[in-house]
């Protein structure tokens, strides 16, 4: 069934069309990838499907009362509140409601009531709620919020950017809707999570449209790629690794075509230069065709070049680029780097692994000399010159144009022993004499990884720190990256959480495995998989929970080395699921006694003993969901 048709759908910003004359049908049920490059017009296609962009002409026809709910590629810079408000933000107005409701009771019940919320005004509000069957929202944003792991009361504002996406997600899903729209879903998210994300996405049945470059995500997830070339869609019904293959057959089928055309004009322009010999029938029609072909030509929208990025390799470094002995760093009482040894040699290819704020950056810094060790020793070798890739992109002055991030004050720079003009370096990046121009802050999030990249290729190096590089850049920029890296002779710390990336670049892996304990491991991410210990599954930022034997209620936990339990554990773990179920009735049963709309009518001491009875249970069911994924995993 079609969800969603759109016919001779068109979309401009400037003079060429972003979408020209598009047609889609989404069918329930169907896991789309949404690819092309940069700046092709993948989230405004996004925006249409949605409803929040109205395209300039053609029609969008959605099946009666079908929903969608989207996932935005950047967190809001002001999203605040309690996870419970975020996630009932996502159920609309009755959720947004609730939320108020909540927050007027809390004040309430806290003796924190400022006399705004008065008893008149909490029954009034409370009655729209009834009328709205609010309290089965309650229900299932506690169950969301159950499943994911997250606390109901958490301040988002304290969250990292990978944990707000989480919630965010939370409340793309809380509404159940038809359609789910994620644009690039794994920014910020750590290994772990993009697959716990993959699995939470495996299991829904709704239909999912997404916009990534994680392509280990594509290949698992998408039923059908979309890809958007020049304002033109096109639909290939297949897998990832098909659809290279047909893909590239299309471009050359398409380069031969261009190249016979190119030819035909070229010999009319050289047979018209000659001269009309006769005004003859034959010849006045050869005139006309060739103004035909003129025409053709100049509406033809030629493919955007390749970026053509080179590093400038600095005179070889030492042999020995750091060698580290028993380094030991902490933030407080937490552990970051205890007692860990290791040694870099020039031509490494090192990826660095780990949970959001395990210290990877930390590391680094402590591998350049940026921080000093509580204990322990750094020896650097000789002649390094470093360049640093900022995931947070520091380095670049948001209100300067591009240019003058480049090249401040001089329309000339040296890049590779030769002297270059700054707008013919921009154009080795993608960036037109126009866009040369703007200011960084206009720019998307891959236009902005790719300047950080222009900026640092500039000038040679020798050792290549990459804290993050693939967040927001197109899959064919990343494989140019890719082999650009294969080809540097100089040494790499790499810091990515794109799994394809780190498989294809690195030799050697450092992995956070616990608190302060990093272990090295040969070959990439796929090679780590096979070579960790049972003990070394990576943790997610926050724990996430499964009953064993209810279907839809969270993510299973990750495959290891199974071991034989002893007789306690295994009559342990066969008690778990009915007392994760005992637990979760109990919830319940509280949620509906909070709901009762004569609840905060009673006495403030039976109202706390309520409230904190229930943050006990969710406190007994934290720890019966962690016991159980540990025994399980074991």
């Amino acid at each position: 069934m079609a969800l969603i048709t759109l016919r001779d759908v068109s979309m401009s910003f400037g003079a060429q069309p972003l979408l020209e004359r598009l047609n889609l049908t989404v069918a329930a049920g169907e896991r789309i990838c949404l690819m092309g490059r940069n700046g092709v017009g993948k989230t405004t296609l996004m925006g249409i499907v949605a409803g929040s962009l109205t395209p300039d002409s053609g029609e969008v026809m959605r099946s009666q009362g079908v929903t969608v709910s989207s996932l935005p590629q950047e967190v809001p810079e002001h999203l605040e509140g309690t996870v419970f408000d975020v996630i009932c933000r996502g159920m609309g107005p009755r959720g947004e409601r609730l939320a108020r409701y909540r927050r007027m009771c809390d004040l309430s019940a806290s003796d924190n009531d400022p006399g705004a919320f008065t008893p008149v005004k909490l029954a009034a509000l409370q009655q729209t709620i009834d009328s709205e069957d609010g309290w089965q929202v309650e229900q299932q944003v506690a169950r969301i919020i159950s499943r994911m792991g997250l606390a109901a009361d958490g301040d988002v504002r304290s969250f990292s950017a990978g944990m707000k996406r989480q919630v965010l997600l939370a409340a793309a899903l809380v509404a159940q809707p038809d359609i789910l729209l994620l644009d690039e879903p794994t920014n910020h998210l750590d290994m772990a999570a993009i697959d716990w994300l993959e699995t939470v996405l495996l299991k829904w049945r709704g239909t999912l449209i997404m916009i990534t470059h994680d392509r280990m995500m594509i290949r698992r997830l998408g039923t059908r790629i979309l890809e958007i070339d020049r304002g033109i869609l096109h639909s290939w019904d297949c897998d990832y690794t098909t659809y290279l293959k047909r893909s590239r057959e299309r471009f050359e089928a398409e380069e031969k075509g261009n190249r016979r055309f190119d030819k035909r004009l070229s010999a009319e322009e050289a047979w018209i230069r000659q001269g009309i010999k006769a005004r003859r029938t034959r010849n006045e029609g050869r005139v006309r065709a060739l103004k035909k072909l003129r025409e053709i030509r100049r509406s033809r929208r030629d493919r955007t070049g390749r970026v053509r990025m080179a590093l400038d390799e600095a005179e070889r470094s030492g042999k020995t680029v750091v060698e580290a002995k028993g380094l030991t760093f902490t933030y407080g009482d937490r552990p970051i780097v205890e007692d860990f040894s290791c040694t870099v040699m020039r031509g490494d290819r090192i990826g660095i692994l780990g949970p959001n704020g395990a210290g990877k950056s930390t590391l680094i810094r402590l591998l350049l000399g940026e921080l000093p060790p509580r204990r322990g020793s750094i020896k650097r070798g000789t002649n390094l010159e470093v360049l640093y890739f900022d995931q947070l992109r520091g380095q670049l002055d948001e209100n300067k144009t591009v240019q003058e991030n480049i090249s401040a004050g001089s329309d000339m720079l040296e890049v590779g022993g030769r002297r270059r003009h700054i707008i013919g370096y921009l154009k080795d990046f993608l960036f037109s004499p126009e866009r040369s121009r703007t200011p960084v802050w206009v720019l998307s999030g891959g236009e902005k990884n790719r300047l950080l990249l222009a900026k640092l290729f500039a000038r040679p190096a020798n050792v290549l720190v990459l804290d993050e590089p693939t967040n927001d850049l197109d899959v064919e920029t990343l494989e140019l990256l890719e082999e650009l890296l294969l080809e540097y002779s100089g040494t790499v710390l790499l810091v990515s959480h794109d799994r394809t990336f780190v498989n294809n670049v690195v030799t050697s892996t450092l992995v956070f495995e616990g608190p302060g304990r990093i272990e090295g491991y040969a070959g990439g991410y796929d090679d780590w998989l096979s070579q960790r210990p049972a003990s070394a599954v990576p943790v997610p930022e926050k724990p996430k929970k499964q009953a064993p034997d209810r279907p839809g209620n969270g993510d299973p936990p990750p495959a290891t080395a199974r071991q034989k339990l002893g007789y306690m554990q295994q009559r342990e773990l066969e008690a778990l699921p009915g007392r994760i179920e005992s637990l979760e009735d109990r919830q319940q049963e509280l949620f509906a006694t909070m709901s009762d709309p004569d609840f905060y009518r009673q006495d403030g001491e039976h109202i706390a003993r309520v409230k904190n009875e229930l943050a006990r249970v969710e406190k007994d069911l934290e720890s019966a969901f962690s016991r159980w994924e540990d025994l399980e995993s074991r």
